[in-house]
């Protein structure tokens, strides 16, 4: 059952998106709701990232899903915004769709339909991307005379690698859902009539195991993705430390060896 958002200003009079949090199940959905294609408008974008903000910092959520109303998840952003806004606010544009990655929560994109230039961007920044059979990849900002500016070349030739970037960027091709899961992209791809539950039931997955170990699983891999073998193996060793004196890792061993379910309190 979906609660109230409480009295953070961060979640009030939101612009073409709504929030949902449902305690009982320690999950909160961050809904484009400007359909048919729910573009996102530059205001928006800020917005987005203080959602995210706020629910890293609310106890009740342990995972965040991004999805979106409609067959699309959006066609991107509003292009005569562009020329509107000063240079210091699109420069801010990659920080913002950053969000979900600075999150220390888990989040999962569900993706559906066209899933073009911002909103292609922001679901790179998230963990894990569940895509229909529908969804549609692209950054199409050659069109425009323009380059993705919200971190999409970036992310994504650290997914696929220089020469799928260059073909998907420099061309404004279009990727397939089944595609996109090939290309290591997407996590899963699933039947469109099938998106809503294979989000659920990766949601309950994530809920199931340590919080702490979550968070730092997802930190140490973020932090270490440019860094030498060498000290991804060190920065590892230093949290598997740190883990080792957890409340949660004590529970975990104690359940294992009684053959029952871990109860993991996050500390």
């Amino acid at each position: 059952m979906t609660e109230p958002t409480h009295n953070d200003p961060r979640l009030q009079n939101l612009d073409g998106f709504r929030v949902e949090i449902d305690a009982a199940r320690e999950r909160a959905d961050i809904v484009l709701c400007r359909p048919p294609m729910n573009v996102i408008e530059m205001p928006q974008r800020d917005q987005i990232r203080k959602v995210f903000e706020a629910l890293d910092e609310d106890d009740r959520v342990r995972v965040i899903v991004l999805r979106a109303e409609g067959q699309n998840f959006s066609s991107g952003g509003y292009i005569k915004g562009f020329l509107e806004a000063s240079p210091e606010h699109v420069s801010k544009l990659a920080w913002n769709m950053a969000a979900p990655a600075r999150c220390s929560k888990p989040v999962v994109a569900a993706n559906r339909g066209y899933t073009f230039g911002v909103g292609f961007e922001v679901s790179l920044a998230c963990d894990f991307r569940i895509v229909s059979e529908t969804c549609q990849y692209a950054l199409p900002e050659q069109k425009l005379g323009q380059i993705p500016g919200s971190g999409g070349s970036a992310r994504l030739q650290k997914i696929v690698g220089i020469t799928r970037t260059k073909d998907i960027v420099m061309r404004s091709k279009r990727i397939s859902g089944k595609q996109a899961y090939e290309w290591g992209i997407a996590t899963e791809c699933v039947a469109d009539a099938d998106l809503e539950k294979a989000t659920d039931k990766l949601v309950d997955e994530l809920r199931s195991f340590s919080p702490i170990a979550q968070r730092t699983a997802k930190k140490l891999l973020n932090d270490t993705e440019d860094s030498t073998l060498a000290i991804a193996i060190e920065l590892e060793g230093h949290c598997y430390s740190r883990l080792r004196q957890s409340d949660d890792f004590r529970e975990g061993v104690e359940a294992f060896h009684a053959k029952r379910t871990p109860k993991f309190t996050g500390r």
